[in-house]
């Protein structure tokens, strides 16, 4: 494998994080195996949101605004992206570990006759093969897989597990051309999505996060979501809080968890074994509260403030909506 070929996932030209996450990793991985880095965007809203990728060190970006990618399922993705992956030859081909991301590397597994990694947290590069790092069995254990005698290498990286860095020279923009003609059968006829009103944990610029300290679910609902709410933020928590049925896994933070990469990271009552560490590492600040001056978490916290969160999480909920009023 030579070329790194990243796979965007957006929604009308809308997209996250992960895509620019991708696009600075994608540069790093080919600059270490001596090729190009690459993007596709396919669909509505492809040509806006290439010209922002240009900012983001790719080398092509190759676009596609054909209806039928929204208006077919998956199919014609995996024809376009197929069709650059061959055209640029011998590829790692990036994609987020969502449920869009897992749908369409499967399929190019079967397309490109390539290998898979999923969940991929790191890269290794030895020898000029590439070697992908990825907890496992629930964070049991964490495996280094290296792709085999295969032209092609299928990985899903987990969101927030790597930096994203602007700073490109503007990435050639090419059109590509449509594949083959060939008929569709699974349409989207309309699309439902339910409305939350949350914002996203992966997404999220703050989040406050609990603990076992918390002692119960009910602080999650009147504690921290109130100061998440003041910071414009999202609530999380750690895996001992989910494991108690406290909150639901969605929320849980980690190694097993979610990887948070906010400006503002507060973790409350969260002792910071080193599998919460590994989801929240890349925070901007990181603020502790808790009981316990020399639990683990104060170890690596930009600011450790001992007492009772009981009685400074309402104060400091307070305190911010006042300078906010």
């Amino acid at each position: 494998m030579q070329h790194v070929i990243e796979v965007v996932e957006h929604r009308g030209g809308q997209t996250r994080k992960v895509t620019f996450e991708l696009a600075t990793q994608a540069r790093q991985l080919a600059d270490k195996l001596g090729g190009t880095a690459h993007a596709v965007v396919l669909g509505n809203g492809a040509a806006q949101l290439a010209e922002n990728l240009k900012t983001y060190p790719l080398d092509i970006v190759h676009v596609a605004e054909d209806p039928d990618v929204d208006l077919f399922l998956i199919d014609p993705t995996i024809d376009y992206v197929e069709s650059v992956a061959r055209a640029t030859g011998p590829s790692v081909i990036l994609l987020p570990n969502t449920m869009y991301g897992r749908d369409v590397a499967s399929r190019l597994v079967a397309r490109l006759d390539a290998g898979m990694a999923a969940d991929v947290t790191a890269f290794e590069i030895e020898s000029g093969r590439v070697a992908c790092v990825a907890p496992k069995l629930g964070g049991v254990t964490i495996t280094t897989c290296a792709f085999k005698d295969t032209e092609y290498g299928v990985v899903t990286a987990r969101p927030n597990a790597f930096p994203a860095q602007s700073g490109g020279k503007g990435a050639r923009v090419e059109q590509i051309a449509k594949p083959q003609s060939k008929p569709y059968v699974m349409r989207v006829e309309n699309e439902v999505e339910e409305a939350s009103g949350e914002l996203g944990l992966e997404e999220a610029p703050v989040v406050v996060s609990g603990g076992r300290g918390l002692g119960g679910p009910e602080p999650f609902a009147t504690l921290l979501k109130p100061l998440a709410d003041a910071l414009g933020g999202a609530v999380g928590a750690s895996r001992a809080a989910a494991d108690a049925g406290w909150v639901p896994y969605s929320l849980q933070i980690g190694q097993t968890g979610k990887t948070v990469s906010p400006n503002l990271y507060i973790a409350v009552g969260i002792s910071g074994a080193i599998q919460h560490k590994v989801g929240m590492r890349s925070a901007g600040t990181i603020v502790a509260i808790n009981k316990d001056a020399s639990a683990p978490i104060a170890e690596f916290s930009d600011l450790v403030v001992v007492g009772d969160a009981f009685s400074i999480i309402p104060e400091l909920t307070k305190l911010i909506e006042a300078e906010k009023g």
